[in-house]
């Protein structure tokens, strides 16, 4: 009966905001395509598109010499507008796949029912048909890369193509997430240098641990559905005891980064970055109420701060290479 009437409410999802320029903008005909793609819900391309930008910015900076010139510590902005172009289309990829998957799940939970494949606003033909085009754009980014980025990133799609399956056969799908959506802080460096080093593997093991810990915040929204229908997730798992897991896996999260910057010999501005996200991070602890879905959707959307702190005090620490020898 749930089902038949979410099919009645053609173009409305009962979870995606409304108001969003997509409904403004785009005929009534695309909506359920941007609702696969998630475009009214830009935190996803947001919280793929921080590793990246920070990866990019650690290795322009790595090493950076008093005095050195301004653009030389500062990462390409062609780079930049690469990965955000990326971001956008293979978070749309991966949600588009992720709801061919879980379609049999999604049609048994109440946030999930509306959306355009189980209410059949699209067609699994449609819906893979656009998933491709997502695609096609990604690797359209991807081939702007040297070789050994291209390779790198192709790799990741290993992971990607697990992520939606590991909800029914491990307690730690945010694990899964977290190696998937943290890849950037691997190819960001990759395209700097055109090879790794340790500083964006211990980068990557930092950002895996904080995506566990955000999303383990927003997976607390759907615990009581997902105990329905047996999907699995660290929500489920910490329970009562999310707090303290929170503190240690954002602690540990920001001990990685702290470690792949001094590995990399970023400036030492860069920490302030780092100082201010784990006091963004404790306050997350401090008020999260596991039982108040709208507050955790809310807490699980300000970690996008979370990566501008990061972000800006890696660029800080560049411009303070540069100006350095005046002080």
């Amino acid at each position: 009966m749930d089902i038949i009437q979410s099919r009645q409410a053609r173009g409305r999802v009962a979870d995606a905001p409304s108001g969003h320029w997509a409904y403004r903008l785009l005929p009534r005909a695309a909506w359920p395509y941007a609702q696969l793609a998630r475009w009214d819900r830009p935190i996803g391309w947001k919280l793929l598109l921080w590793p990246c930008w920070w990866s990019l910015a650690m290795a322009a900076s790595a090493g950076a010499e008093p005095g050195a010139p301004l653009l030389s510590v500062l990462p390409s902005p062609w780079f930049l507008v690469l990965f955000l172009v990326g971001a956008v289309a293979m978070r749309g990829a991966g949600c588009t796949y992720n709801d061919l998957v879980d379609q049999d799940i999604d049609e048994a939970v109440e946030r999930t029912r509306s959306r355009p494949l189980p209410s059949g606003q699209v067609s699994r033909r449609q819906a893979w048909a656009f998933l491709v085009a997502q695609a096609l754009v990604g690797l359209l980014v991807l081939v702007q890369f040297n070789g050994f980025a291209i390779l790198l990133g192709c790799a990741s799609l290993l992971v990607v193509a697990i992520y939606p399956f590991a909800k029914r056969f491990t307690d730690w799908p945010q694990l899964f997430l977290g190696l998937a959506f943290s890849w950037g802080a691997l190819l960001g460096w990759a395209t700097h240098f055109g090879s790794l080093s340790l500083a964006p593997f211990l980068l990557y093991c930092g950002s895996i641990l904080w995506v566990i810990g955000y999303d383990t915040i927003y997976a607390h929204q759907d615990k009581e559905d997902d105990a329905i229908v047996g999907v699995r997730s660290t929500a489920r798992l910490f329970g009562e005891k999310t707090k303290p897991w929170l503190v240690g896996l954002y602690g540990m999260a920001l001990l990685f980064f702290a470690v792949a910057f001094a590995n990399a010999a970023v400036p030492m501005p860069a920490l302030a970055g780092l100082v201010a996200a784990g006091a963004h991070m404790a306050r997350q602890v401090r008020t999260l109420d596991i039982d108040d879905p709208d507050q955790c959707l809310a807490l699980f959307h300000s970690n996008s701060v979370v990566g501008w702190l990061i972000f800006l005090g890696l660029l800080g620490g560049g411009v303070w290479a540069t100006v350095s020898p005046y002080f």
